[in-house]
């Protein structure tokens, strides 16, 4: 009797703990939507749905230091001073790892120089006026001084349901070698951070992309390649992101995904984006995502299990490239998978996009490495890989060699 007295007393005290986790892995969701909705470049209209977003994170999970920290930000962009103070005090008592690290997710950190003719048309919110003793953020590149890159290639993941990819680690080290080679990419070696399979967990990503963030000056180069299964939009029900499935993500069964494990797990693709637009200085930044490999030839094992894998979204590489001096490489179009091939131990994208770099010894600008890589590959399969970038003056060649 007394155990199942017991039993009853425990389930009565975790039952309200079981729903306020609930809760609150509700709340984190909606401020990962937030923060999709509503970037540096977005509308006015944006923010408001952003701030209603985090409204409702903070009612679900009050003690959430987060969504009071992005909505002090919002209230903030808002003109709403006395609740963007509110906002941020309540961040302060409660704890926010994003007020920790002075996060800005809605400040370009290479914003626009002008408004031309050439740039993608996007309406422009003005960030707040710096501090008087500010100095204005950079937006022209000086001569290049250094060279920095972080690329991850991940074929073999924790959960075991999660199928295995063949040539991701190939072409992650492929990639790597020619940077580093003196002859082609005149990368510092030490400035090449390479991640494979079981060091490419979501965790160790975030520091890498934040060491690439602490390290890189404006004048600098950064290049940021990433190999792996990429998940759709529609397999997150809740908010419609996209996720890089990284080492350790879950997703427990392809029949019947684990979207909580999913979002727990995972690398959202705004987080990436979010990082590149607003924490990285360089005005020459490079971005690859060829994700979503088939695992198998074009006619079959196009899915990881019942879950298609899928290509960033347009909206995820429009944010990608927000700024200046940002060029983003997709393998693949949104409907589209990323294939690999047995017979050149290698995805097909990350291939030709090595040949196209290798035969003008790097020195070419990447919209003509972007052009001959496109036409190699949509000649050999049904994929057309996508480009995005800041303006169309947003041009460089990666084998430049910096000045130290």
């Amino acid at each position: 009797m007394r155990s199942l007295l017991l039993t009853a007393l425990a389930f009565l005290l975790c039952a309200p703990l079981h729903a306020q986790g609930n809760r609150c892995g509700a709340g984190r969701d909606l401020i990962v939507q937030a923060l999709e909705h509503a970037g540096p470049q977005s509308p006015t209209s944006d923010f408001e749905d952003a701030l209603q977003l985090l409204k409702r994170a903070a009612a679900l999970c009050p003690d959430l230091g987060d969504a009071w920290y992005y909505r002090s930000l919002v209230e903030a962009h808002l003109g709403h001073a006395p609740l963007a103070k509110f906002s941020a005090n309540k961040a302060h008592l409660l704890g926010s790892e994003g007020m920790d690290q002075n996060l800005q997710p809605f400040v370009l950190s290479t914003p626009p120089a002008l408004a031309t003719p050439a740039s993608r048309g996007i309406t422009v919110e003005v960030a707040p006026t710096p501090a008087k003793n500010t100095p204005p953020p950079q937006t022209v590149a000086g001569p290049l001084q250094q060279k920095w890159a972080l690329v991850i290639g991940i074929g073999a993941f924790a959960d075991p349901v999660i199928p295995k990819l063949r040539f991701t680690v190939n072409d992650a080290h492929a990639f790597a070698a020619l940077l580093t080679d003196p002859t082609l990419g005149h990368f510092p070696a030490d400035h090449v951070h390479t991640l494979v399979d079981a060091q490419a967990t979501t965790r160790a990503i975030k520091e890498q992309l934040n060491w690439i963030a602490r390290s890189a000056g404006p004048n600098d180069m950064v290049v940021v390649y990433f190999a792996s299964h990429g998940s759709p939009r529609q397999a997150d029900s809740v908010g419609g992101l996209n996720y890089l499935i990284t080492y350790d993500t879950e997703m427990h069964s392809l029949a019947h995904l684990d979207e909580d494990a999913l979002y727990a797990t995972a690398l959202p693709m705004i987080e990436l984006s979010s990082a590149v637009a607003t924490r990285l200085k360089s005005l020459r930044t490079l971005v690859i995502l060829d994700t979503c490999f088939s695992g198998g030839s074009i006619q079959n094992a196009r899915m990881m299990g019942n879950v298609p894998n899928a290509a960033p979204s347009e909206q995820s590489l429009h944010r990608l490239a927000e700024g200046s001096g940002r060029i983003v490489f997709a393998a693949s179009r949104v409907d589209q998978e990323s294939l690999e091939s047995t017979t050149l131990q290698h995805g097909y994208f990350t291939y030709y996009l090595l040949k196209s770099l290798s035969s003008t010894k790097a020195q070419a600008p990447l919209s003509q490495i972007f052009a001959s890589t496109e036409q190699q590959v949509s000649s050999q399969v049904h994929q057309n890989p996508v480009m995005d970038r800041s303006s169309t003056d947003a041009d460089f060649a990666i084998g430049l060699a910096g000045s130290r």
